[in-house]
Order: C-alpha cells, then structure tokens, then sequence
C-alpha cells in the first residue's frame, strides 16, 4: 500500500500465507437478525420480510435453492426471528450457522404457504422486502393482506451490510488477496495474438485456483475496446501496441473481490502514458479523499476533480465506485449527490477512468475500507502501467 500516516496498515497481501478465517457463529447471526430488526423498526417499518438471496445469507448462514417454493425470513424488532421454510428443506435450514436461532415454521407441499406466512405479518403494517424477493410471493402476500405495504430493503436500509466488522473485513482482504495473486499471475500470459475470451478464461481460471467459488465478471477489453466500460470479452485478436483494460472479481468465502488494472502490449506511446497517468492520479486522489466523516461524493469529487483538470472530464462517464460485500455490488455509492458519510468498516470500489472512443480507455481499481482515521486499500498489485505481450 502506498500512503502517509492516517491511512492506515496494510491487510493481508498476496504474499503472505492464506491462514485460517475466523468463524461466524450463531451469535454473529442472531446479532446480525436483531441489528436489521431494530434498524427497521428506527425507520417505521413493521419488520423485515427477507427472501433466498444475498440479504438472507448475510443474516441467517442459509442458502436455499431459489425456487417458487416459499422461504420467507420474518423479523420484528422485539420478537423471535422466523423462518417459513418447505418442510422439505426445513432439515438444512436447521443445520444452517444460524439455524439455531431461528424459530422454523414450515409448510408441505399441497399446503398453502402463505396460510403459515399471513400470521406472522397481521393484517396492516409497513415491511421491508429485500430486493430480490420474487414477485409471485410478494403478490401473493399482497393478496391475501390488502392492508399491507411493502418497500424494497435498498430504499428503506440501504445501510444494513455496508459496516463490516472484523470477521468480514478479513474475508474481504481475503479475496482482494486473491484477485491481486490472480493480476500478478495473468501479467505473465501471451497476449498478443489471442482473442479477448482466452485471456478472460485464464482469469476466470486463477480466480478460482485462488479461492474463488464464484467469478462474477472477466472483462478483457483491448484496444477501442476499452472504452467500453463494460464491455464483454469477445472475439477480438488483441495486437501489439494495445491498451487492455482487465476488470475481474468474484466472491471467495462468500465475500467478494472486484479490481482493475489496465496493461500495454508492447511499450505504450507517449499519449497513452498520459491518459494512464492522469487515471492513476485521480485513483490516489480518491484513495486519499476517504476518510470518517467524509462525505461519499467527496471520493467522486476528489477523482473528478483530476481528470476534468486535466481534460478528459467528459470522458470519465461512470461513478467512481461501489460498495462490496457478499455481493460485488451494494451501497453505498461513490457519486455526486450521494451524502452519506463513510463510516469505519465501509467497503468500496475507487475506479476513475478515462474512454476515449474507437481509440482506447484506462481504468484503475482497488477496493478500499474506511479505517478510523483515513483508509486502507483491499488491493495492492502496482498500479502503474504493467507492459504485457
């Protein structure tokens, strides 16, 4: 990690040994389920409704199939958490890390589920429903308690994973130290010559030798190409003199990993050098603008701010980041308007870039925490321009 004092100790790096990860327990889960209950009810929602997906993972351990069988997480502040699960399924939700923490309430097949679900909301009240909940069950629910009203978890507590505490954060540097093994080991691949897919696949491939279950995305855009920002590995042949942009993260013991670097086959003229090095400037400003208190904008500003002095201010055309957790994508987000101030245990993405159109783009990316008195970058391979061939 490059910084002055304020920002931090670096985390675990590629170079050092894996080591074992602290365990979440039962009580890290009913903690978790109490905390979302409490912030609902401090926002005036009658309780949580918490379908199979990210949302639930992150607050029981538990990762059903997702089907149009019913499984429906109830929280109320003050009340015991219940689950409404197939009964079929009921034996893994037992044996889930949480499980023991949860009353089970399930339901056969035959049955109507939501007979064993309307009990639990009552007739009227106002419920946060996390975002990927299917529209059959939320319909269904709606149908039987018209008095009811319902709001997506990102509008009603877009905070609730955005703090992680010590035991996530190791996860997180985990897999950050596993995107950088995966950078350093595809810095050594031929690139000339072969289409955009087969450089993708090899990152696929040292995402997953490195502890990844899950690859999210291998972008692989070379040439005009990068100034695509999400452009899709094709079938490009990537030439000699080519500015590739590799942008690639997953999830590694479930938590995920998302990092940019931008490499040169061949040695890079002196235009693409100073696109480079504006983005690498504007990336160290925003690293540098993140600290407690600070608004989220000020990071976009601050970034902004060097690439627009600079003049390609209209050509950096997406927000400077993201929040990062169990999923590669969630609040908050690092853009003008957004003023919510970072809190310690924040994660994020600070990824200025610049797309020059049918010519070639840069974008620089390191996942960052807030630390209590400044910041710590999650990755750390070089950023400089990496010449490849």
């Amino acid at each position: 990690m490059t910084g002055t004092s304020g920002h931090g100790s670096a985390p675990r790096t590629a170079d050092d040994p894996p080591g074992p990860l602290t365990p979440f327990t039962v009580d890290d889960y009913r903690a978790r389920m109490r905390r979302a209950a409490r912030a609902a009810a401090d926002a005036g929602l009658d309780g949580l409704l918490v379908a199979p997906g990210p949302d639930l993972v992150w607050l029981t351990g538990y990762r059903p199939p997702e089907t149009e069988r019913l499984t429906l997480l109830v929280l109320r502040d003050g009340e015991d958490p219940v689950l409404v699960v197939p009964a079929l399924e009921a034996p893994d939700a037992e044996e889930a890390p949480g499980g023991p923490a949860l009353d089970l309430r399930d339901w056969t097949d035959g049955k109507d589920p939501y007979d064993t679900a309307v009990p639990l909301l009552g007739p009227r009240g106002r419920f946060g429903v996390s975002d990927n909940t299917w529209a059959l069950h939320l319909l269904g629910l709606q149908g039987r308690l018209p008095g009811t009203a319902y709001v997506g978890l990102s509008e009603a507590l877009p905070m609730l994973r955005a703090v992680k505490d010590a035991a996530e954060l190791e996860r997180m540097a985990a897999a950050g130290a596993a995107a950088d093994r995966a950078y350093e080991e595809i810095r050594g691949v031929r690139f000339a010559g072969r289409r955009e897919t087969e450089v993708a696949a090899d990152l696929a491939d040292l995402l997953r030798r490195f502890g990844h279950s899950q690859v999210d995305f291998t972008i692989v855009a070379s040439g005009p190409n990068g100034a695509n920002p999400h452009h899709e590995a094709g079938d490009r042949v990537i030439a000699d003199g080519d500015m590739v942009v590799l942008d690639f993260g997953g999830l590694k013991d479930g938590y995920g990993s998302d990092t940019s670097r931008t490499v040169h086959v061949g040695e890079p003229d002196a235009e693409e050098r100073e696109v480079h090095d504006v983005v690498r400037a504007a990336q160290e400003a925003g690293f540098r603008a993140v600290r407690p208190g600070a608004a989220c904008q000020d990071v976009d500003r601050a970034a902004r701010a060097v690439i627009a002095d600079a003049g390609y201010g209209d050509r950096f055309i997406h927000r400077t980041g993201h929040g990062i957790g169990v999923t590669t994508h969630e609040p908050p987000y690092m853009v003008e308007g957004e003023e919510r101030p970072l809190v310690p245990g924040m994660c994020f993405s600070v990824e200025p870039g610049v797309y020059l159109p049918g010519r070639f783009g840069v974008r620089i990316e390191d996942i960052v925490t807030v630390t209590e008195d400044g910041g710590r970058r999650l990755n750390t391979t070089p950023r400089d321009m990496a010449i490849v061939h």
